[in-house]
């Protein structure tokens, strides 16, 4: 499997400049090489790829046309061009799913933000300097080698990088991505996974995650991050467009944006890596993120949680570590009773769940969540699936996990051992 770990990096003014220079350069091939691509006529006989492979080999000529062009690696023009040929097939991926796609568009100078080294052209020493930081260098920045200093937050084997892109983000800071490819391990047999190694996840709004062991889990408290964002983006409307002070304001506004998204990100990678390595197999409802959204009330809590990114998330750390990741399908998981399956209808503000068929107690969301696990044992086909939800699970004495636990510790919230599950009647 490939994943693409990321590092800041730390260039001197002169080396910004330098990068800078480069993502432009980067910038002009490529609206040059899109404006090649829809002069070339379509012929049935040729796909897209042939297309965009045929203009990259105009390369050299265009390299001794425009000299300064001669002053970036090859293998960064190259990938250069073969972004068009990326582009266009997820633009027909999205075309596919029902989405009202348009045509690619020239990039404007904010609008195109990294450029790629491709198997050559770049080395990383992370021997280099103190204790977690190291040298990124790259060949032929306007003609110059750069060697910038990275700092390195995790341990990484230089002979597995396949590619790095160097990317400016909207802060004005710059970042490395390395592509870097490992043997994915084997998940287990369904047959051999004993039950009570699995999960169900019930994703909310109330409450991010709550699990079929009875913990609930707290969402993420953004709300001094969205007073910070509102004071900035007040600030900037009141400066002149395009002017300096609204180029320094909208890098503030940038920032705080961009906090708020690792601060998210980051918790939900914590929580996917303490459950991925945790149990054998995770089940989580496949959630019809779009839908939600565009339902009354509470629009912006449900797009600020991110359910579709965490389940990505989840199934990234699942392949990075052997775990099965299940989705399964999320109708009726609130209403049904986890003990006789009967339906009763419950209104949001009802946070209990109370059978009228056998008498059965419990949380709303714990309920969910051992109807999550129930069908994805049933989906996953594990051994002894024909169990109840409520024998496998845990107490229902739901565990509370506050979110500033997660963060501060790496989600301690799975290391508390649960009780054993008790049925109330």
């Amino acid at each position: 499997m490939d994943y693409s770990p990321r590092f800041r990096l730390l260039p001197t003014s002169e080396q910004r400049e330098l990068l800078g220079w480069q993502r432009d350069t980067v910038r002009q091939v490529y609206n040059h090489a899109l404006y090649r691509f829809d002069q070339l006529p379509e012929r049935d006989d040729q796909t897209v790829r042939q297309r965009v492979w045929q203009v990259r080999d105009e390369l050299p000529n265009w390299k001794a046309k425009w000299g300064k062009w001669r002053q970036v690696y090859s293998t960064v023009l190259q990938a250069t061009v073969e972004r068009i040929y990326h582009s266009i097939t997820g633009l027909a991926q999205q075309r596919d799913n029902g989405h009202n796609i348009g045509d690619l568009n020239w990039k404007k100078p904010r609008e195109f933000q990294s450029f790629t080294y491709r198997q050559r052209g770049f080395e990383l020493n992370e021997k280099s300097g103190p204790a977690g930081r190291g040298l990124l260098t790259l060949k032929k920045v306007r003609g110059e080698t750069l060697e910038i200093p990275i700092r390195l937050h995790r341990d990484i084997d230089p002979n597995d990088i396949k590619h790095v892109t160097v990317k400016q983000e909207a802060t004005g800071a710059w970042y490395a991505s390395f592509s870097v490819e490992r043997n994915e391990p084997e998940k287990p047999d369904p047959e051999d996974i004993d039950p009570e190694d699995t999960v169900g996840l019930d994703l909310g709004v109330l409450n991010f995650v709550h699990d079929s062991n009875g913990r609930s889990i707290d969402c993420l408290d953004l709300s001094d991050d969205r007073e910070r964002l509102k004071r900035e983006q007040q600030s900037l409307s009141g400066k002149e467009y395009e002017s300096n002070n609204w180029h320094k304001q909208r890098q503030r506004v940038a920032k705080v944006h961009m906090d708020m998204r690792n601060k998210k990100r980051d918790y939900k990678h914590k929580l996917a890596h303490a459950y991925t390595t945790t149990y054998d197999a995770v089940f989580v409802e496949d959630l019809n993120v779009k839908s939600m959204l565009e339902g009354d009330g509470n629009a912006r809590n449900k797009a600020e949680v991110g359910w579709r990114d965490f389940i990505t998330i989840l199934k990234h750390h699942g392949r990075k570590h052997g775990c099965h990741v299940v989705e399964v399908e999320p109708d009726g998981t609130t209403k049904e009773c986890a003990s006789c399956g009967v339906e009763t209808e419950k209104p949001l503000w009802v946070r209990e769940h109370s059978c009228p068929s056998c008498g059965f107690e419990l949380d709303r969301d714990f309920n969910a969540s051992l109807n999550v696990l129930s069908r994805g044992l049933a989906k996953l086909g594990v051994g002894h699936s024909e169990e109840t939800p409520v024998e496998t699970a845990t107490s229902v004495d739901t565990g509370s996990v506050s979110s500033s636990r997660v963060v501060e510790s790496g989600s301690p919230c799975l290391k508390e051992p649960p009780k054993a599950a008790s049925r109330q009647g």
